[in-house]
């Protein structure tokens, strides 16, 4: 990624993750308002976990100055390591709130306790799904964008936020048409709290395996060895490897080429083929390639009959 590429997408990210913090303030404040106003348990704790989305929202401000800054001493890699550390925090996250929401469900359903609420506090619930779905959108069209899991991991934290206010709603409503309906708060949030537990799984497992150095795919391999093997001069790639930190690829490979051929021209090959993965290869920001004679003496398939 370049200096410019690197300011542009912690541009679009700032001004992303600033609008979900004062949307998640303002939801915040609304339905806790509400909530007391209304009578309304479940509005109540839904406008708190609205301020437990802040700490995600600022996770990923203050966390993208520093895995988009460029290599340095310390770091030769970069600093994408960084994201993916990000992307795992918001999906144990998730996972916390969705097993708060679950054992709260479980827990007023245990106890059959109902409240009778107004009609007022239904407002809040609906506020909150319709801007933090607008948010999840926004969010999560700049994360494909910029291609960020941290980022699209926080715009699922919206959706969650937007889901979790529908078992809110749906108390309200219940509750307030008849007390003794107040059960489906309880359904309704179990049901929820395990789609965001799906959600955080899948938020959390790439990651993992990610600091695990999980290598390329197949199919981003076979892009990869296809590209270098077009490069005119190139016999054989071999010792292909790729390991993916954040959101790119690092990449090194073996080519032969002839080996009656000038260091200058093997390193222009080398050059070439570099620059051909980074600008047609699948997210790759390096490349590192190695350059071989190719004889009879190497043994490698593609070079059997070649002139020495």
């Amino acid at each position: 990624m370049t200096v410019h590429d690197s300011k542009q997408a912690f541009g679009l990210v700032r001004r992303v993750t600033l609008a979900g913090m004062a949307v998640n303030l303002l939801l915040a404040g609304v339905k806790i308002a509400l909530g007391l106003l209304g009578s309304s348990r479940a509005v109540l704790a839904d406008g708190i976990h609205s301020l437990s989305d802040l700490s995600t929202d600022i996770a990923v401000i203050v966390g993208v100055r520093f895995w988009s800054a460029p290599p340095d001493e310390d770091h030769p890699y970069g600093h994408n390591r960084i994201e993916t550390l990000v992307t795992v925090g918001i999906g144990l996250f998730l996972a916390a709130a969705a097993v708060t929401i679950g054992y709260e469900a479980l827990s007023s359903f245990r106890s059959g306790h109902s409240v009778q609420t107004r009609w007022i506090a239904a407002a809040g619930p609906l506020l909150s799904i319709v801007f933090k779905e607008m948010m999840y959108r926004w969010t999560a069209r700049v994360g494909r964008k910029i291609k960020s899991p941290a980022v699209t991991a926080n715009a699922w934290h919206h959706r969650s936020d937007s889901l979790s206010s529908l078992p809110a709603l749906a108390a309200v409503v219940a509750s307030a048409v008849d007390p003794a309906w107040a059960f489906v708060d309880s359904i309704g949030a179990v049901v929820v709290a395990l789609f965001i537990l799906k959600v955080a799984w899948d938020i959390i497992h790439p990651a993992l395996t990610e600091l695990a150095d999980r290598g390329a795919t197949h199919r981003e391999r076979e892009t990869i060895q296809a590209l270098a093997g077009s490069v005119e001069g190139v016999r054989e790639v071999h010792g292909l490897r790729a390991r993916r930190a954040g959101s790119g690829l690092f990449v090194d490979l073996h080519v032969l080429v002839d080996s009656r051929m000038t260091v200058r021209k093997g390193h222009e090959i080398s050059e070439t083929v570099k620059n051909t993965l980074l600008d047609r290869g699948p997210e790759i920001v390096d490349v590192v390639v190695h350059i071989e004679p190719c004889d009879r003496v190497s043994g490698v398939k593609g070079c059997a009959g070649k002139p020495e």
